[in-house]
């Protein structure tokens, strides 16, 4: 059993050594879980509402350059209140009976005088209302806000893929590494067994005595305990990984060792981090407050628009070539004095825009020092990795020797049981230090930007 996990491991070791750290490495499997991740994670699927309601945001203030057709009514049911009075009858009958007189008849009758109410009464109004913006600087740089929202939308969102990534990798790393460990107990078991199996024939033929077979039996137990936790982290990281991929918790994980990681080139040891996300999304905002500097400054700039009324207007509902009527014109707004709110507006995003290049420039800082600890932390995992490799070798000799002396009755049991524990626990450290190079390798490649994820939706 110990035989088949060390050329397990060194195939292993041979793969990481030659991998590319560098750029993105192509997986096979594990790829597939990441692209599914991608499609299925709920927490990612959050990121994408919010990247489809800044585009509908782009779509609205885009909408604003179009006109805008209105249905108005209004229908004035009144009584009482001011009038105005007209003296037609003052007016009108001295010049009737004049009339009267002169035809001796009663041709022309007397009239009394008009009071009419200021407030129509039965009175409607009807009109389709159309709008068009002009010359409106708020509207031009409330677009360009809105677009440059969704590059900064996008950025975030890209952003958590990114961390998706990482998460799904050293999710499916560590449950590799607990299946690792299981391989290691169950290749003890399996030692501990044949030991029992061995000192039980040997006190059967009164060779030994029984206290062998009985710290044999104590080891066994030992062991079963251990690979009941091992199975125990083994299922926690399974349900874990799923739950990542939004799949049931118990479903089964397919584990390629062989394909985890593709030879390539050396590791690429620069501090480029043009890549990341994080500083396209600094950058966004700081174009986001310039143009929100200019849009407080836009009163300096009249706003011009004009509108078109068709409709009509009458008493009692009727409508005829008298009531219809059309109305157009043309709106102008210049705030000339407002107090001074947009110059001190103005002068809040300047500081917003002088606090987000403090942002960029620490940002990027920090960004560098996490990638040369990242490259750090994998030379570190790659030469603790050889040693480790090594030290297993030694473990596995050791403990053939010590079988054999032991067989020979040239050993005592205890020292039997240090050599296997040697093993047990060099192969437990194979295990960590594989988990630790991957998962180095990959916060290399998260802070390095490095793994392609525009083309996976």
């Amino acid at each position: 059993m110990y035989t088949s996990f060390i050329k397990a491991s060194a195939i292993m070791l041979w793969l990481v050594i030659s991998s590319n750290h560098g750029i993105a490495q192509q997986r096979n499997q594990l790829d597939e879980y990441i692209t599914q991740a991608f499609s299925q994670n709920q927490s990612l699927k959050q990121q994408q509402f919010d990247l489809e309601k800044a585009m509908f945001a782009l779509k609205e203030a885009q909408a604003m350059y179009l006109p805008t057709v209105s249905v108005l009514g209004s229908y004035t049911k009144a009584a009482g209140g001011r009038t105005i009075d007209v003296p037609v009858g003052d007016l009108v009958n001295p010049i009737y009976r004049a009339l009267n007189e002169l035809t001796a008849s009663s041709k022309y009758p007397q009239l009394e005088n008009q009071s009419f109410l200021l407030n129509p009464d039965n009175f409607y109004d009807m009109k389709v209302r159309t709008s068009l913006p002009l010359v409106n600087a708020e509207i031009r740089y409330n677009k360009l806000i809105k677009k440059e929202l969704i590059s900064s939308q996008q950025a975030s969102f890209n952003v958590y893929k990114r961390a998706l990534v990482k998460d799904v990798k050293l999710a499916y790393y560590r449950y590799y590494q607990a299946l690792q460990s299981i391989e290691a107990y169950e290749s003890a078991k399996h030692l501990i067994t044949e030991n029992i199996r061995v000192n039980t024939s040997l006190q059967r033929n009164g060779v030994r005595n029984g206290t062998a077979l009985l710290r044999a039996q104590t080891e066994q137990e030992k062991n079963n305990a251990a690979l009941v936790d091992a199975q125990k982290n083994a299922d926690n990281a399974r349900a874990y990984f799923n739950f990542l991929l939004n799949r049931p918790l118990q479903d089964s994980i397919v584990i390629d060792a062989s394909s985890l990681l593709k030879p390539a080139t050396d590791l690429d040891s620069s501090l480029d981090v043009n890549g990341r996300e994080e500083l396209s999304q600094l950058k966004s905002m700081q174009l986001i407050n310039h143009l929100d500097y200019k849009l407080q400054r836009s009163n300096l700039i009249p706003k011009l628009s004009t509108f078109l009324d068709l409709g009509s207007q009458g008493a009692d509902f009727k409508v005829n070539n008298k009531t219809s009527y059309y109305l157009w014109g043309v709106n102008l707004q210049w705030d000339i004095f407002t107090g001074g709110r947009n110059k001190y507006k103005a002068a809040q995003v300047q500081s917003s825009l002088k606090s987000t290049a403090e942002k960029l420039d620490e940002a990027e800082q920090s960004f560098k020092m996490q990638l040369l600890q990242s490259q750090n932390n994998y030379r570190a995992a790659k030469a603790a990795y050889e040693s480790t490799k090594a030290g297993l070798d030694l473990a596995a000799r050791y403990l053939k020797d010590q079988n054999k002396a032991y067989k020979a009755g040239q050993l005592l049991y205890l020292e039997l049981i240090d050599a296997q524990n040697q093993l047990t626990q060099a192969q437990l450290n194979m295990a960590g230090k594989q988990a630790e190079l991957q998962i180095s390798l990959a916060e290399l490649e998260r802070n390095q930007a490095s793994y392609p994820i525009d083309n996976k939706h």
